[in-house]
């Protein structure tokens, strides 16, 4: 009997336990077979599909269009979609192709060819001049918009390595003794631009960053701090002060001045209605502080003589609001509001944009024209001018010295100079007395 009754719970217990055993591998394989589903689920979200863009395709077509002999778009059309003539073009991807990895043609591991320079500059350079998204260029150049967008910012980093030294540079002493030279003709001796500033809007700004960089409910903007001449050359750019500061708070936060602080400025001499002045100004409006090196308009002029000045200054201060518009009309991308996050690329796209400006200043500067005070378009002709002529009152020294000051008094003085509001009121009474001499009886001023 008792060896019965323990056979019978022997049975017992392994009936339950190979239930109990079934059941936890029923429980481990479903377990097992759902995690697979749901890896192999994440690999198809996460697979990218591939699209043959047929890339050579594109190329070739590109090069039809607007590179071979006889292309299918003339020179006008070129220079309207790619901002800047067919040479200066080729001249800028011939030294992207040579000095940057990025954009050399490369063959992949199929042996096809990738992007050609061409299509990558294209990209990048329409991008610019257009201000779209990335993708819009898909479908002629055959580039995904992530190719797009690495193009771009490719792009605008090799602009900036390859060309920013050449042309976003301090004026050197035979550009300043140029624009001294437009100056005097324009009735302002020892003028040598105006400056003022314009807002980038920022649409993709940290949260946490809108506080600061919004004004009232207005969107967040960046601001940009140019110094323009007459030929719409931008010499001083100064991008990143958030756009709830003022060009005043802006100025103070400028470089503008500090080659003349440290003693590395070409010394500049002129002569304002028989006195002698040693230091060059620039056009501004009337937020700007009472410098010497600062001459605003009139704000409400009573005397002829008045009036004159400030109609002429006015006009002539225009320069950097015309710059700014030729900036914006030719890169799209800086006048509608900046797409990316990343405050550093939002500046380097604006750097670019610059130094692409004054480079097609450069090479259209035979053309160029301006506008003169009385609404007649004229042509200053400096092709003739060389250093060492004859050029008025105006004198820059060639041997001025670039060390660095020993002692911070002197930067103490330069400083000091630079806020003399006596001098800027005595220069301003005698540009007064010199517009009105040279420009008052004219027929249009009496």
């Amino acid at each position: 009997m008792a060896s019965s009754s323990q056979n019978t719970l022997d049975d017992a217990f392994d009936e339950k336990f190979d239930q109990k055993f079934d059941q936890a591998f029923d429980r481990v394989l479903e377990n097992l077979t759902i995690r697979a589903d749901q890896e192999e689920r994440k690999k198809k979200r996460k697979k990218r599909a591939y699209i043959e863009r047929n890339r050579e395709e594109g190329n070739v077509r590109l090069w039809n269009d607007y590179f071979s002999e006889t292309p299918t778009y003339s020179d006008n059309q070129f220079r309207r979609r790619f901002r800047m003539n067919r040479p200066l073009f080729t001249h800028i991807v011939n030294r992207l192709a040579n000095e940057v990895d990025f954009f050399r043609q490369k063959i992949d591991g199929l042996g096809r060819s990738g992007l050609s320079t061409l299509q990558k500059c294209t990209a990048a350079i329409r991008l610019l001049a257009y201000g779209s998204a990335a993708d819009t260029v898909d479908e002629y150049l055959r580039l995904a918009e992530t190719t797009s967008r690495s193009c771009l910012e490719n792009f605008v980093e090799g602009i900036i390595q390859l060309f920013g030294d050449e042309y976003l540079r301090r004026p050197t002493p035979a550009d300043l003794q140029r624009l001294l030279y437009i100056g005097e003709i324009r009735g302002f001796p020892g003028m040598i631009g105006s400056i003022d500033c314009m807002h980038w809007k920022w649409k993709n700004c940290p949260t946490t960053w809108k506080g600061q960089y919004s004004r009232g409910s207005s969107k967040p903007t960046i601001v940009l701090e140019a110094v323009a001449s007459y030929d719409l050359w931008i010499w001083h750019a100064f991008f990143g002060p958030p756009g709830t500061l003022n060009d005043i708070n802006v100025l103070d936060r400028s470089p503008v001045f500090d080659d003349i602080i440290n003693g590395q400025a070409p010394q500049v001499t002129y002569s304002v209605n028989g006195r002698e002045y040693h230091l060059a100004y620039y056009l501004t409006d009337g937020i700007y502080p009472k410098w010497a090196t600062f001459i605003q308009s009139i704000p409400l002029p009573q005397s002829p003589q008045a009036v004159l000045f400030a109609k002429r200054q006015e006009a002539v201060r225009k320069d950097v609001e015309r710059a700014f518009g030729v900036l914006q009309a030719r890169f799209a991308i800086v006048k509608n509001p900046a797409l990316f996050w990343d405050k550093v690329k939002v500046g380097k796209i604006m750097r670019a944009c610059i130094i692409l400006h004054n480079m097609i200043v450069e090479n259209e500067r035979d053309n160029m024209i301006v506008v003169d005070e009385q609404d007649v378009y004229t042509h200053y002709d400096v092709s003739g001018f060389q250093q060492g002529e004859d050029t008025g009152s105006s004198d820059i020294d060639l041997t001025f010295s670039t060390d660095t000051p020993s002692r911070i008094t002197d930067m103490m003085r330069m400083e000091t100079t630079i806020r003399d509001g006596q001098m800027h009121q005595q220069l301003k009474a005698d540009l007064v007395e010199n517009i009105w001499r040279r420009f008052g009886h004219d027929g249009d001023n009496n």
